[in-house]
């Protein structure tokens, strides 16, 4: 399920996120959508990073839909 990056620390997450395929891309955000229940059910813990991870996962989505919107016109 998980696996470690390829990327040095310092690299921005929107850059990282432009480097994964889309069926890693869809695994990283079900992966922090389950990271972040756990944290808020088992230790009160309220994530501070998931809405921006949220947010850039939803965009590059969209970049790429759209992209292959226009790759399949005429």
């Amino acid at each position: 399920m998980a696996h470690m990056f390829p990327f040095p620390d310092d690299l921005p997450l929107a850059l990282q996120i432009k480097a994964l395929g889309d069926e890693e891309l869809l695994d990283f955000w079900e992966e922090t959508q389950f990271l972040e229940k756990f944290l808020e059910e088992d230790f009160n813990v309220q994530p501070q990073h998931s809405v921006e991870y949220e947010r850039l996962i939803l965009q590059e989505l969209q970049l790429r839909s759209c992209r292959r919107s226009l790759d399949r016109r005429p």
